[in-house]
């Protein structure tokens, strides 16, 4: 099938060669200065992972081979960075270490836009021009989104498709609009025009009929907020019912993945856990999020194949493929990559943020294990139900809080621009 990763018999030597030409154009395009990627590590105790951007080479320089590296071309997992800011030529030494894609939402925007001096000189042009607040935090998102879809746009190129993916959010204003969601996404497709570039959606209940009418339309989609398998399930029918109804020939082109969260899971289930605090409870700890996260690959691999599915692959159609969000370590208590190496496995996504990357990178274990220890999930998903946890209700209350936590973050940073943009204008 078209975007299938291809296993190699043996890994290449440790010294990697240098990135494709199309690779060097990306980074010559941008004539980013030197600089150093630096991952701060905890953990094992080792030398912290340094690459080098440089435009004069425009090369990403010669790269260690690093496990992320390993993770594509021997797993079939494809590595995201789960952060965006300026300038993005910052990127070049992740895609040299092995990032593919880059993921997103309205509380990263807000902490790059309010932290950062970078992106104040396009806000005062935009003011000057009569733009209000919410106009201008689009105008200014959609440039990084623009900029960083030009990096990744090699590997969308190179895989026909099947990665190198930027993902922007439609306003979190509209989480339970249907009708205001669908508008916003064709408009972001429209305005951000590139062909790697995934809007996304939340997987509401009103959010839901939405993802059907994009995909309809031809339209890449990123589903986030996923918490729970019930809803994972709608979510890959609205997809293959929106494929089914778009009316196209070729559907190699309309691709998405499902984000399904996971440390979340266990923050509150824990919680949950420890207020039962029976022993039998208590075992159960740090187990809840990975269990879900495994059956809903079982669900995956069952929704994606059969007559109704074959159908549309003689179409080109690809599989949406999973995706693992919300892979930081909430608990210190725990691994530092309790939510990656448990979840490898072909055709699947890891976006990970700085901490969860840079533990997987320094001591992260490259080996097939999304469909290990299944029926092992399974009882761990039984015996919570046992002790009186609604998995019904566990992903109704994360929904909300993620809906809640995106909205805030939207809105402080609108009041922010607008207070900014105020007093530009008496400045003037």
């Amino acid at each position: 099938m078209a975007g299938t990763v291809p296993k190699l018999a043996a890994p290449r030597p440790a010294a990697a060669p240098l990135p494709s030409q199309s690779l060097r154009s990306a980074a010559l395009a941008f004539a980013p200065s030197a600089r150093r990627f630096r991952v701060s590590l905890t953990g094992r105790a080792r030398s912290p992972v340094i690459a080098m951007a440089s435009a004069k080479e425009g090369n990403g320089a010669a790269t260690k081979r690093t496990t992320l590296h390993d993770l594509y071309e021997l797993q079939g997992q494809s590595p995201w960075y789960d952060n965006l800011c300026r300038p993005v030529t910052d990127l070049l030494p992740y895609i040299a270490n092995g990032v593919r894609g880059v993921t997103s939402n309205p509380t990263i925007f807000e902490k790059a836009i309010s932290s950062s001096n970078a992106y104040d000189d396009q806000f005062k042009q935009l003011i000057s021009a009569g733009k209000d607040a919410e106009s201008a935090y689009w105008e200014l998102v959609i440039k990084d989104i623009q900029d960083a879809c030009k990096l990744f746009e090699p590997i969308y190129n190179e895989t026909d498709g099947a990665d190198g993916y930027v993902s922007v959010e439609v306003s979190p204003r509209l989480a339970n609009d249907t009708q205001g969601t669908v508008e916003a996404a064709k408009w972001l497709h429209k305005v951000v025009n590139r062909p790697n570039v995934y809007i996304k959606i939340p997987a509401t209940a009103e959010c839901v009929p939405s993802i059907q009418e994009v995909i309809a339309n031809g339209i890449s989609v990123n589903v986030t907020l996923i918490f729970s398998v019930a809803r994972y399930e709608a979510v890959i029918d609205a997809y293959i019912a929106g494929l089914e109804s778009s009316g196209l020939s070729d559907l190699s082109r309309v691709t998405s993945v499902a984000s399904f969260f996971v440390s979340r899971v266990d923050s509150l289930i824990d919680k949950m856990l420890e207020k039962i605090g029976t022993p039998e409870a208590l075992a159960l700890r740090g187990k809840a999020a990975v269990a879900q996260a495994k059956l809903a690959n079982q669900l995956y691999l069952k929704k994606f194949s059969g007559p109704r599915w074959e159908a549309l692959v003689k179409k080109g159609a690809k599989k949406q493929r999973l995706l693992w969000a919300s892979t930081s370590v909430k608990n210190p208590a725990y691994s530092d990559t309790l939510y990656v190496d448990p979840l490898i496995g072909p055709d699947t996504v890891s976006t990970m943020p700085d901490q969860a990357l840079g533990a997987f990178l320094d001591h992260g274990t490259v080996a097939r294990t999304i469909d290990a220890n299944v029926s092992e999930a399974e009882g761990i998903y039984s015996a919570l139900e046992k002790l009186g946890i609604s998995w019904e209700e566990v992903g109704k209350q994360l929904e909300h809080e993620g809906v809640t936590s995106f909205k805030k973050s939207f809105d402080s940073l609108l009041t922010s621009l607008t207070e900014k943009g105020n007093a530009l204008k008496t400045t003037v």
